[in-house]
């Protein structure tokens, strides 16, 4: 559990030898139902909620301590369940460093029907189901730590992307018709990722929150992907486009550019950010932007788009990373994992099975 990682210390613990504390976190949950623990004022961290886990022991996995942990906790039998890895958080106490491992997993009707009436956990711990908008709120008082969990959580299933402008030139008016083709095929309150590539792209993209109001808009924090911008380029002045923003974008090359040389320049300091990903050497790079930001208790990263899955129309030439490759980088990342290249929304049940927990793209994202 999150906010047990001090309980979980070894009596043998010599002091001045710093213990790594490894501990499997359970965000379980039936559809909108998501399941937590009520700690009581007596407890370290108490009258506060939590999700289930607890210390991954010297001879498990992360998986097989979640396994067992649910079990001992709750009596649900997961083992049969799909884990999808959301990430890690690392916390260092000077004495001691902290990883939590945090999984999603989703309860079958059977598993949910049989325990969702079940008051207390094995151990005596109350137990309840919350839903999933009200737990986003803040509605109930979980650790400071377990933000960066709800943030992860607010990520959808899919995420649309926005054709380049050029996909619009035949028309006597491309800008015009961009907005009224996406206007037109964006679904009610998606999230969608404004990628223009084209100068006046900011305008473009004020227009269509404007117009689209319900839309949940990611914008890019980085220019032609080398020069870096401190924030988002709309203009804030617009309180409805404003909401309407949940993240900042950043390249693959403005992200290796900030690993390599400004790892001190503090990126969107309003907005959480989703990075793009291609191998292992971006990944590492996603990781270190990520610890940096809790640190500086910045918004976290919320996501990592890992492309290309497979082969894509725009980028017919270019090798695809294929799902085995594609699983394994997914596992060396401290944020989720978002499915890119090739890819249609009913493909979301291979992305979880491989280690994503959404997908994305364009032309079966806007139909």
């Amino acid at each position: 559990m999150p906010n047990e990682a001090d309980n979980h210390i070894d009596s043998s613990y010599n002091s001045e030898k710093v213990l790594i504390v490894n501990v499997a976190v359970a965000v379980i949950h039936h559809k909108a139902q998501y399941l937590l623990g009520f700690r009581n004022a007596a407890q370290h961290q108490g009258n506060r909620y939590e999700f289930v886990g607890g210390k991954i022991e010297a001879n498990e996995n992360a998986e097989q301590a979640l396994i067992r942990e649910v079990a001992e906790e709750t009596g649900i039998e997961i083992c049969d369940n799909t884990m999808v890895k959301l990430g890690r958080l690392h916390h260092d106490y000077g004495d001691k460093q902290v990883s939590l491992q945090i999984y999603k997993v989703e309860l079958t009707a059977q598993q949910y029907e049989q325990h969702k009436h079940r008051q207390y956990g094995l151990e005596g711990q109350a137990l309840t189901w919350v839903n999933k908008a009200d737990l986003l709120a803040g509605k109930y008082h979980l650790p400071a730590a377990n933000q960066t969990i709800l943030e992860w959580l607010s990520v959808p299933t899919t995420i649309a992307i926005t054709y380049p402008l050029t996909h619009f030139d035949a028309t006597p008016d491309p800008v015009a018709a961009w907005l009224t083709f996406h206007q037109n095929k964006l679904a009610a309150n998606a999230w969608v990722y404004i990628r223009i590539k084209a100068a006046g792209s900011e305008s473009m993209a004020a227009q269509l929150m404007h117009m689209r109001p319900d839309i949940k808009a990611i914008v890019s924090c980085d220019v032609n992907g080398q020069t870096l911008t401190i924030e988002a380029p709309l203009a804030m002045k617009d309180t409805t486009t404003a909401n309407s923003i949940v993240a900042n974008q950043l390249s693959h090359t403005a992200l290796l550019q900030w690993s390599e040389d400004t790892q001190d320049t503090v990126l969107s300091k309003n907005y959480p950010l989703i990075v793009s990903c291609h191998d292992a050497a971006s990944i590492d790079a996603a990781n270190k932007l990520a610890h940096a930001r809790l640190q500086q208790q910045l918004p976290p990263v919320i996501g990592a788009f890992l492309s290309p899955v497979l082969v894509t129309h725009t980028h017919p030439d270019t090798v695809p990373l294929g799902w085995e490759s594609w699983s394994a980088l997914a596992q060396l990342a401290d944020m989720p994992i978002i499915g890119l290249g090739g890819l249609s929304p009913v493909m979301i049940h291979q992305v979880l099975e491989h280690g994503g927990i959404s997908v994305a793209g364009i032309r079966q994202f806007l139909e």
